[in-house]
C-alpha cells in the first residue's frame, strides 16, 4: 500500500507555496480561518449521528463493561481502587474514541470528498486545515474529560486532582498526540469504513498495555518495561499522576518524555506521508 504524499502547488494572491501552505497577502487571520474551519467541522460532526454516538456513548458503555472486569484484577500494592482506575481509564477512552477514531475517519472522509484539496487552494496553511478539522473533536474530548473528572470527585468519591496542572498537561498532551496520530493513520486508511480497522491496533494496545484500565504495576517487570514505550503510556502516566498521585518524579519525567517523543514521531509521519488527495 503506497503512502506517498501527493504534493499540490497552490497560488493565492500571487504567492505560490508547497505543502507547507505558506502564503502572504491574505485577507483573513489564522485565528479567523481556524474558527471558520472549526465551525464547519462542528456542523458536520453534530449532523453525523454515528460519529456523535461513537464519541459520546461508546466510551461510557465500554467504561461500564471494563469497570466490572476490573474487580477481578488484583490492585493490591498499587494504592488504587477499582473505581479510581476506571475513572482515569475513562479519560484515556475518551481520547482514543472521541479524538483518534473520530478524527481518522474525518480526515479520510474530507480527503476522499476532495474537501482537503479544495481547502488548499485558499489562504489556509496546511497546519491550519489539519488543526481546524480537529478542533470540534478535540474540544468535545476536553469537555468530556473535565465533566468526568468533576463527576468522579463529586458523585463517586474519587480523590480530587492532586496536581491539577500536571493533569492538565497530560490531558493536553493526549489531545495533541491522538489528533496527530489520527492524521497519520488516515494516510493508510482508504475509506471511512476501513478506519474501524486501521485504528484498531492502537486502540487494543492502549486498552491492554498503556495503563488505561490495568496499571502497569501489576504486570511482570519485563512486560511493563515494553508497555512503557507504547504511544498512550506516557500520557496516561501524566494523567494518573496528576489526578491520583502516588507516582514518583522519575516515572513522571519518563512519561512526559515518552509522550513528547511520540508527538514528534507523529508530526514527522504526518509531514511525510499525509495524503491530501483521494486514494485511487
Amino acid at each position: 500500500m503506497s503512502t506517498t504524499p501527493t504534493h499540490t502547488t497552490r497560488t493565492t494572491g500571487g504567492t505560490t507555496g508547497g505543502t507547507t501552505g505558506g502564503t502572504t497577502g491574505g485577507t483573513t487571520t489564522p485565528v479567523g480561518r481556524l474558527k471558520a474551519l472549526g465551525r464547519a467541522e462542528y456542523t458536520l460532526l453534530i449532523r453525523n449521528r454515528t460519529a456523535l454516538f461513537a464519541a459520546l456513548v461508546v466510551p461510557v458503555a465500554m467504561i461500564a463493561a471494563i469497570k466490572a472486569s476490573i474487580q477481578q484484577v488484583d490492585l493490591a500494592g498499587t494504592g488504587l481502587s477499582g473505581i479510581e482506575v476506571a475513572m482515569v481509564g475513562s479519560i484515556g477512552m475518551v481520547l482514543v474514541m472521541a479524538v483518534y477514531a473520530n478524527l481518522t475517519a474525518a480526515y479520510t472522509s474530507r480527503r476522499e470528498d476532495l474537501v482537503l484539496k479544495r481547502l488548499r487552494t485558499v489562504e489556509a496553511a496546511d497546519h491550519e486545515i489539519l488543526a481546524g478539522t480537529a478542533l470540534p473533536a478535540v474540544g468535545l474530548a476536553f469537555v468530556q474529560s473535565v465533566v468526568m473528572i468533576a463527576g468522579g470527585v463529586v458523585l463517586l468519591d474519587v480523590r480530587a486532582p492532586r496536581q491539577p496542572l500536571l493533569l492538565l498537561v497530560g490531558l493536553l498532551a493526549g489531545l495533541v498526540l491522538l489528533a496527530t496520530l489520527a492524521a497519520a493513520t488516515s494516510a493508510v486508511t482508504r475509506t471511512v469504513e476501513s478506519a474501524q480497522l486501521t485504528t484498531m491496533p492502537l486502540f487494543l494496545l492502549s486498552v491492554m498495555g498503556s495503563g488505561l484500565f490495568v496499571p502497569l504495576d501489576v504486570f511482570p517487570d519485563n512486560l511493563a518495561r515494553v508497555c512503557e514505550l507504547l504511544p498512550m503510556t506516557g500520557v496516561m502516566t501524566l494523567i494518573r499522576a496528576g489526578w491520583l498521585g502516588g507516582i514518583d518524579s522519575g516515572d513522571v519525567l519518563r512519561g512526559g518524555l515518552t509522550a513528547l517523543v511520540w508527538i514528534g514521531l507523529s508530526l514527522f509521519a504526518v509531514r511525510k506521508w499525509f495524503r491530501w488527495e483521494p486514494r485511487r
